[in-house]
C-alpha cells in the first residue's frame, strides 16, 4: 500500500477547496458531491474543515486512525476531524496557546457527533494514569446526561440539541486533561409544553418511562403509557434506532461517573416526574358574583401526586395557580386568573422548573469536573452550538439564534484575516487588504443599546401602558425603516409598500446567510419569560430540597421587586461573554454539513447543500484564504516533494532548504509572479501553479519507476544466472555420483538373480520327485476306495429293490379293500354324493388355511420375506397369488406415511442402487448410511457464516472433500457446496470461493469399481470453467453426492441424466494436458484407506486396499 506524504497524494477531489480551479459556487458543490460519493466526508478550506454528515458508520474513526493522525502535519494526510484536534492539542502542549474549536451547522449536520470525536481524540492521545484516565472518563460521560436532558427528536435530526453547548477543557502543563467548564446556551424550554408535528419532547421523559424499573415509577407515581401525558406527543413517541431503555441505563451510569450521588439522582428524577404531571392538570371556569371569571382545577389527583413528589402543600399550588398577586412598594393586589391565564402560568411553571433544573445539572456537572488546583491551566475549548435557521415561520428563537450566528460569522471573518495577516507578516510577505463582505452593521442593528431590535425589545416590555407585538413592530418601523439591512411593509420606506411577500405583522432581515422573514407574535411573551411571584413563592415553599435551591427568588425575606432581566438581554450578555472568551483563543472551525432532508446514506441534494454553503458562509472563507496566496508550505517538505525535477537537487541536496527551493524553482522556470519566499515557508499564489508541479512530479516519477525496474531486473538475471551455474556443477557432480550407483546396482542385482535362478531348479527337481512318490502311494489307496464303494452301491441296490416289492403289494392290497367298501356302500349315497363331499371338504380345508393365514401373517415391514407355508399342493398358486398381494398392500400401507421429504431420501437410494449396485465395491457399505446432505451445518456453523452469506441459493448438500493435487497426488481440503443451478469448492480455513461450476457445464463423472472415494468431474469442453481443468476430488460419502450431483444435474440440463463411467482407469484433463487416473489394489499405508501418489507427467496411480 502507497504510503500517503502529502494531502495532495491519491487525491480525490481537491481536498483543500483554495486549491479549487475555477472557483464557482458550482463546482464548489461538486467538489463535494464528488468527495461524498467517495466517502470522503472531511474537507478543508485551509485550516477549516468541512464535515458531511453521512448518516452511517464508516471505518475511518478507529483506533488505528487515531495512531495515523497522531502527531502528524495538518497537510500530511486526508482531510479528517482528527487531524484538526491534533493539530489544535499540539498547539495548546507545545506553544502553551489556548485553543477553542467551533463546531456549526443546522440541525441533523453532525455537530454533537463532532464534538464527540474531538473529545474522544483528545482523550486517546494525552497521557494516561489513574487520575487522569478519571478526568477523563468523567468529561466524556457528561455528553450522556446532557443529551438525554437536551437534546429531542425533531424531523431533521433523531438527535437534535435543542441548546448551546461550550465546553472549556483544561489541561496540565504535560497537556493531560485535569478538569473542564460547560456552559449552556438557549436551552429550547417551549419544547416542554408543546412540540411540532413529527417531532418529540426531551429524550429524559421517553427513557424514564421505558427504562425506569416498576418499582421506580410507582414511587414517582408514573406509568409506562406515553399517551397518559398531555406533554408527550404520541405520534413519534418511538423512533427507529434510538432504544429509550437502554439509554436510560447509560444515563443512570453517566452520572454515577460523573459523581451525581443516588439522593441527587433520585430528586432530579421526582423533578422530571413533576413536569410530566404537571401536564397534566387541567382547568374549568368558575364564574364569580362580580363578573369575573376565574379558574379551578378540574381533576385534583394529579395535582396531588405533584404535590406529594415535590412536598408542597396542595392548597398553596392550587391558589397559586389561580391567583395572581401584584406588589408596588408597599400594596398589594390580588387578581384571580381566568382558565386562559390559568394554562399559561401552568406551562409558565413547568418551562422555567424544567430550563432552571437543566442549569443546575450543568452547574452540578461542573462542581465535578472542575480542576483541583488552583494554578492556571492551558484551556481547549468546544463549542457546539445551533447554526443559522431559516424556516418557514421563524419567531423569537431563530432571531436569537441568528444573531448568535451573525456573532460567529463576525468573529470567524475577523480572526481569519488576523491568522492570514500574522502570517505574512511572520514570513516577511507583503499583506495587501482584503475586501470582505463584514457584517457588523447587521450586528449592530440587533445589539446597539440605543436603537437596537433587542434594545427596543426590552423596552417594550418595560414600557407602562398596553404593550403587544404589533407596538413593538411599530416601534421597529420607525426606528429601523431607513437602515438598508431592515425590511417591513409599514416602514416610511415607500419600496415595500407594495411587496406582497412581506405580511404586515413580519419584519424581514437581510442576514450575511441571506433574508429571513420573522413573524413578531410571541416575541414580546418568550422576551419577558414571566414567572408569576405566586407560584416561586409556592416553589420555595417545597420540602423539596432541590426545588429550594431553583426558585430562590421564591423567599419571602428576600422580597425583590425589581423586574428580572429578559430573556433576550440574558442572551445578549451571553453571547458577548462568549465571543470576549472566544477573542483570547487560537480558533479552530469545523463546518457541518447535512447532505439530504430524508436522514439516509448516499443521497446528496444540491439545493440543500447549496443553501447550507451559502448560510455558513464557506464560499466567501475561500475567497479571504485565496486573496493573497493559495498554497504555502515549509521549506524542507516542499524540497523534499519536488527534488527530482531538478539535476542539482536530485538525489540530495546538501546546501540550506531555502536555497535548495530557490534552485528548483529557477530550473523549472516558474514566474516569480507566481510564488514568494517567506522566512520558512514558500507561498504559491495560484493553484494551477501548484497542479504543473504535481503534474511534472508524477511523470518523473514513471521515469524513476522504470530505472528502478531496469537496474533490479538486470540484478535479478545476474543473480540467477550465477546460480544456476553453481547449480550446473553441483548437478554433474550429483549426477555422476548416482550413474556409478546404478551400475553397481545393476551388477549386483544380475548376481542374484543367476543364484536364485540356480536355487530354484534344484529345489524344483526335488519337488518333482517327492510328488512323484506321494501320488503313487495315494493311488492305492483310491483304487481300495473306489472298490469297496462299488460292493456297497450293489447291496443298496438290493436292498432298496425289495422294499419297493413289500410297499406295492401293501398298495393294491389297501385299493382292493377299498374298492370292496364301495360297492358294499354305494347302494346307500346319490350318484353326486362324491362331488358334494369333495366340495365340502375342499371348503373346509379352504376356510382351515384363510383362518390360520390370518392368525399367522408376517410383519408389514414391506423387507420382512418370512410367509406360512402352504398345508396342501393344490393350494400353490392361490399361495403365491396371496403372498404377492399382501405384500403390495403393505407396501402401498408403508408409502402412504412417508414425507416429501423422506420420500425424496428414498428415491435417492434406489437411484444410488441404479447406479452403483454390482458395479461399485463402495456401495454396500453406504446403504444403510442415511443422506443428510448438509454435514458441515453451514446455515448454522458461525465457522461459515460468510460462505453461508454468499450463497444466493439453498445448499442441498455441504460437506468436505479432498482435492488431488496434480503434482503429487495429495489431497488439500475443501468445502464441496452443491446448489440447484451450481457446484463450489471453497477454502476450509477462510470459506473463500475457489471455484464456482454451473451444472450444465458438468459434462460426465468418472469412478472406480474398487472400495475408494475418488471420483472426477469432467467439464465440457468450451465451457467457462473448462480453461482451469476438471476436478480429481475425493470423499466419504461419494456415493450421496454423485447420487444428487446427477439428480439435480438432470433438472438443471433439461433432464439429460449426466453420465456415470465406472471404470478403473480414466482420464482426467489439468488445463492443457490429460492424466490418466489408475485403480490398483494393494495394502493400506500407515493405516489409512486408499493413497495417491504420481507416477509420472501422465500417471496418477489410486493404491486401494483389498476388500478380502
Amino acid at each position: 500500500m502507497e504510503v500517503k506524504t502529502s494531502l495532495l497524494d491519491n487525491m480525490i477531489g481537491v481536498g483543500d477547496m483554495v486549491l479549487l480551479e475555477p472557483l464557482t459556487e458550482d463546482s464548489f458543490i461538486e467538489n463535494l458531491r464528488n468527495r461524498f460519493d467517495h466517502n470522503e466526508i472531511y474537507t478543508y478550506i485551509g485550516s477549516v474543515v468541512i464535515s458531511m454528515n453521512p448518516y452511517r458508520s464508516l471505518p475511518i474513526f478507529t483506533p488505528e486512525k487515531v495512531e495515523e493522525y497522531r502527531n502528524r502535519n495538518f497537510y500530511e494526510l486526508s482531510p479528517h476531524i482528527y487531524a484538526l484536534a491534533d493539530e489544535a492539542y499540539r498547539s495548546l502542549r507545545d506553544q502553551d496557546k489556548d485553543q477553542c474549536i467551533l463546531i456549526t451547522g443546522e440541525s441533523g449536520a453532525g455537530k454533537t457527533e463532532a464534538s464527540k470525536l474531538v473529545m474522544s481524540y483528545v482523550a486517546a492521545v494525552c497521557g494516561k494514569g489513574q487520575e487522569v484516565n478519571k478526568v477523563k472518563e468523567q468529561l466524556l460521560q457528561s455528553n450522556p446526561v446532557l443529551e438525554a436532558f437536551g437534546n429531542a427528536k425533531t424531523v431533521r435530526n433523531d438527535n437534535s440539541s435543542r441548546f448551546g453547548k461550550y465546553m472549556d477543557i483544561e489541561f496540565d502543563f504535560k497537556g493531560d486533561p485535569v478538569g473542564g467548564v460547560i456552559s449552556n446556551y438557549l436551552l429550547e424550554k417551549s419544547r416542554v409544553v408543546k412540540q411540532p408535528r413529527g417531532e418529540r419532547n426531551f429524550h429524559i421523559f421517553y427513557q424514564l418511562l421505558s427504562g425506569a424499573s416498576d418499582d421506580t415509577l410507582r414511587k414517582l407515581k408514573l406509568d409506562r403509557d406515553f399517551s397518559k401525558y398531555n406533554y408527550l406527543s404520541l405520534d413519534s413517541a418511538n423512533v427507529n434506532g434510538l432504544d429509550d431503555a437502554a439509554n436510560f441505563r447509560t444515563v443512570r451510569n453517566a452520572m454515577q461517573i460523573v459523581g451525581f450521588m443516588e439522593d441527587e439522582v433520585q430528586s432530579v428524577l421526582e423533578l422530571v416526574a413533576a413536569v410530566l404531571k404537571l401536564g397534566n392538570i387541567e382547568f374549568k371556569p368558575e364564574s364569580r358574583s362580580n363578573g369575573y371569571d376565574e379558574s379551578r382545577v378540574k381533576d385534583k389527583n394529579d395535582l396531588k401526586e405533584m404535590c406529594e413528589l415535590l412536598g408542597i402543600e396542595q392548597s398553596v399550588l392550587e391558589r397559586a395557580f389561580s391567583y395572581r398577586t401584584v406588589e408596588a412598594k408597599l400594596e398589594k393586589v390580588s387578581t384571580t386568573l381566568n382558565v386562559s391565564q390559568a394554562y399559561y402560568a401552568r406551562d409558565a411553571l413547568a418551562k422555567n422548573l424544567y430550563s432552571r433544573l437543566f442549569s443546575w445539572l450543568v452547574t452540578r456537572i461542573n462542581e465535578s469536573i472542575k480542576a483541583q488546583s488552583k494554578t492556571r491551566h492551558k484551556v481547549m475549548g468546544v463549542l457546539d452550538i445551533y447554526g443559522f435557521e431559516i424556516f418557514e415561520d421563524n419567531s423569537f428563537e431563530q432571531f436569537i439564534i441568528n444573531y448568535c450566528n451573525e456573532k460567529l460569522q463576525q468573529i470567524f471573518i475577523e480572526l481569519t484575516l488576523r491568522e492570514e495577516q500574522e502570517e505574512y507578516i511572520r514570513e516577511d510577505i507583503e499583506w495587501t487588504n482584503i475586501e470582505y463582505f463584514n457584517n457588523a452593521v447587521i450586528c449592530d442593528l440587533i445589539e446597539n443599546n440605543q436603537n437596537g431590535i433587542l434594545a427596543m425589545l426590552d423596552e417594550e416590555c418595560l414600557r407602562p401602558g398596553t404593550v403587544t407585538d404589533i407596538t413593538f413592530l411599530d416601534k421597529l418601523n420607525t426606528v429601523c425603516a431607513e437602515h438598508q439591512h431592515f425590511e417591513s411593509r409599514l416602514s416610511k420606506n415607500s419600496k415595500f409598500l407594495t411587496d406582497h411577500s412581506l405580511p404586515h405583522s413580519c419584519f424581514r432581515i437581510q442576514h450575511y446567510a441571506g433574508k429571513v422573514l420573522y413573524r413578531v407574535e410571541g416575541f414580546m411573551d418568550k422576551n419577558n419569560d414571566l414567572l408569576y411571584r405566586d407560584l416561586s413563592q409556592a416553589m420555595y415553599k417545597a420540602n423539596h430540597k432541590l426545588i429550594k435551591q431553583l426558585f430562590p427568588e421564591g423567599n419571602p425575606a428576600k422580597v425583590n421587586l425589581k423586574r428580572p432581566p429578559t430573556a433576550g438581554f440574558q442572551f445578549k450578555h451571553s453571547v458577548g461573554t462568549l465571543m470576549r472568551n472566544l477573542q483570547t483563543k487560537n480558533p479552530n472551525y469545523i463546518r457541518c454539513v447535512k447532505p439530504n432532508d430524508k436522514k439516509a446514506p448516499r443521497i446528496f441534494t444540491d439545493s440543500l447543500v447549496r443553501h447550507q454553503v451559502a448560510y455558513l458562509g464557506l464560499m466567501e472563507n475561500v475567497r479571504v484564504r485565496r486573496a493573497g496566496y493559495a498554497y504555502r508550505q515549509a521549506y524542507e517538505p516542499c524540497l523534499e516533494r519536488y527534488k527530482m525535477l531538478c539535476k542539482q537537487t536530485w538525489p540530495h541536496w546538501k546546501g540550506p532548504t531555502r536555497e535548495g527551493v530557490e534552485v528548483l524553482m529557477a530550473d523549472l522556470q516558474v514566474s516569480t509572479e507566481e510564488f514568494a519566499y517567506g522566512n520558512s515557508k514558500i507561498f504559491i499564489r495560484n493553484p494551477r501553479t501548484l497542479f504543473s508541479l504535481e503534474e511534472k512530479r508524477r511523470g518523473c516519477l514513471e521515469n524513476l519507476a522504470a530505472l528502478i525496474q531496469k537496474i533490479y531486473r538486470g540484478w535479478k538475471c545476474r543473480t540467477h544466472f550465477l546460480l544456476l551455474k553453481r547449480s550446473q556443477v553441483v548437478v554433474a557432480a550429483w549426477y555422476r555420483r548416482y550413474a556409478q550407483q546404478k551400475k553397481y546396482t545393476q551388477i549386483k542385482s544380475a548376481t542374484i538373480m543367476v543364484q536364485s535362478y540356480s536355487r530354484g531348479w534344484k529345489a524344483r527337481k526335488i519337488l518333482r520327485e517327492l510328488k512323484h512318490q506321494k501320488r503313487c502311494e495315494e493311488a492305492a489307496t483310491t483304487i481300495a476306495a473306489y472298490w469297496h464303494g462299488t460292493q456297497a452301491r450293489r447291496e443298496l441296490k438290493r436292498l432298496k429293490k425289495e422294499a419297493r416289492r413289500r410297499h406295492a403289494v401293501a398298495v393294491i392290497w389297501a385299493y382292493w379293500l377299498g374298492l370292496k367298501v364301495r360297492r358294499e356302500y354305494r347302494k346307500f349315497f346319490r350318484a353326486n354324493a362324491g362331488r358334494k363331499i369333495y366340495s365340502f371338504i375342499m371348503q373346509r380345508l379352504m376356510q382351515k388355511y384363510f383362518l390360520g393365514l390370518k392368525r399367522d401373517l408376517p410383519s408389514m415391514s414391506p423387507i420382512g420375506g418370512s410367509w406360512p407355508t402352504r398345508p396342501y399342493r393344490f393350494l400353490d398358486t392361490a399361495h403365491t397369488e396371496l403372498r404377492s398381494i399382501f405384500h403390495h398392500w403393505r407396501c402401498k400401507k408403508y408409502r402412504s406415511r412417508f414425507t416429501d421429504e423422506r420420500k425424496a431420501v428414498f428415491e435417492e437410494k434406489l437411484q444410488a442402487s441404479e447406479i452403483f449396485k454390482d458395479k461399485k465395491a463402495l456401495y454396500p457399505s453406504s446403504v444403510g448410511q442415511p443422506f443428510r446432505g448438509d454435514y458441515l451445518e453451514i446455515s448454522k456453523n458461525p465457522k461459515y457464516q460468510k460462505l453461508s452469506s454468499a450463497m444466493d441459493e439453498k445448499v442441498l448438500l455441504a460437506d468436505m472433500v479432498n482435492k488431488i493435487n496434480r503434482a503429487n497426488g495429495k489431497g488439500t481440503a475443501r468445502i464441496f457446496l452443491l446448489t440447484k443451478n451450481n457446484f463450489v469448492l471453497a477454502d476450509q480455513k477462510t470459506g473463500q470461493v475457489k471455484a464456482s461450476v454451473p451444472l450444465p457445464d458438468l459434462a460426465s463423472i468418472s469412478v472406480s469399481t474398487q472400495n475408494d472415494g475418488f471420483f472426477a468431474l469432467k467439464l465440457k469442453e468450451g465451457s467457462a470453467g473448462a480453461t482451469k481443468g476438471d476436478f480429481l476430488l475425493s470423499s466419504e460419502h461419494l456415493i450421496e453426492i454423485i447420487t444428487k450431483l446427477r439428480r439435480t444435474g438432470a433438472t438443471a440440463v433439461n433432464h439429460n441424466h449426466l453420465d456415470i463411467d465406472i471404470s478403473d482407469e480414466f482420464l482426467v484433463q489439468f488445463k492443457q494436458d490429460k492424466v490418466c487416473v489408475k485403480f490398483v489394489q494393494g495394502a493400506p499405508k500407515n493405516g489409512n484407506g486408499a493413497s495417491c501418489k504420481r507416477k509420472n507427467n501422465r500417471l496418477l496411480e489410486v493404491s486401494v486396499p483389498s476388500t478380502a
